[in-house]
């Protein structure tokens, strides 16, 4: 059975070490990992920063139209 697994390795390893497209195949691999873990690295804080804008921007907005209702509500004085 040792034989077996030991000559199953040996040619696994043969293989690998004629085939030129595994190395190629490995770096492709390498470059698409990086290339994305570079883009999650720019796309949260970019992602961050517009959720916690448009946040302070509907607030804004909110507490104007509170304001404006609350303007609206009271009766007008003529001085």
């Amino acid at each position: 059975m040792e034989d077996l697994l030991q000559t199953a390795l040996e040619s696994a390893n043969e293989a690998v070490a004629l085939a030129p497209a595994t190395s190629a195949n490995a770096m492709v691999f390498v470059m698409v990992a990086v290339f994305g873990v570079l883009m999650a690295l720019v796309y949260v804080p970019v992602r961050l920063f517009l959720t916690i804008t448009a946040r302070s921007r509907r607030l804004r907005l909110l507490l104007r139209i509170r304001r404006l209702r609350e303007e609206l509500g009271q009766p007008i004085t003529n001085p």
